[in-house]
């Protein structure tokens, strides 16, 4: 199996990565992995803890050996943790084992998809729609170094968002350029 064989998501938190990758790797036959999720089963406890006692930094080492494990693999789609990119050995296992998929989503749109939800520590601040825009002013240039292909999520739905995916993916794979990788 080639580079093209594995489809790797990035993005922040709430762009859609670990459903849009689980309706990819069903399309494509592939095994759908959530790189925070492997991190979850691995410790036995959720993300939120990890960064109660590890802090981020331990956090992000756990994540880098999910990633380098994950990315050694055949035939997959992998949803990353919208952090993933931050580090330079995470970016380049991605780079170099997959397609690179960004799903780009404004802060206020990802805001309003996780407000509620108390399972992501850097959003239990006093401001989560400051944090989403610090997160993303920080991150973006990171997601795009790495990506082949960037869709922005917008409004539209899941579904959408795949149906676009497949054409992108199809003409990539068959060896045309796309005009534009942004949606």
């Amino acid at each position: 199996m080639s580079k093209r064989d594995n489809l790797y998501l990035i993005g922040l938190m709430g762009a859609g990565k670990t459903t849009v990758g689980r309706l990819l790797a069903k399309h494509y036959g592939c095994s759908f992995y959530d790189s925070d999720h492997e991190i979850e089963a691995r410790t036995g406890v959720k993300i939120p803890v990890i960064f109660e006692i590890e802090g981020e930094a331990g956090f992000r080492r756990r994540e880098e050996a999910a990633i380098a494990e994950l990315t050694a693999l055949s035939g997959i789609v992998l949803a990353t943790g919208g952090g993933a990119v931050l580090s330079t050995v995470n970016r380049e296992n991605l780079r170099k084992n997959g397609v690179v998929i960004y799903l780009r989503g404004a802060p206020e749109h990802l805001y309003e998809r996780t407000r509620h939800d108390r399972n992501r520590p850097l959003l239990q601040t006093e401001n989560p729609l400051d944090k989403l825009r610090e997160l993303y002013k920080q991150r973006d240039p990171l997601y795009r170094e790495v990506a082949d292909i960037v869709v922005d999520t917008g409004r539209q739905g899941v579904s959408g968002m795949a149906r676009t995916l497949f054409g992108k993916l199809d003409l990539l794979r068959s060896g045309l350029p796309l005009s534009d990788t942004a949606d």
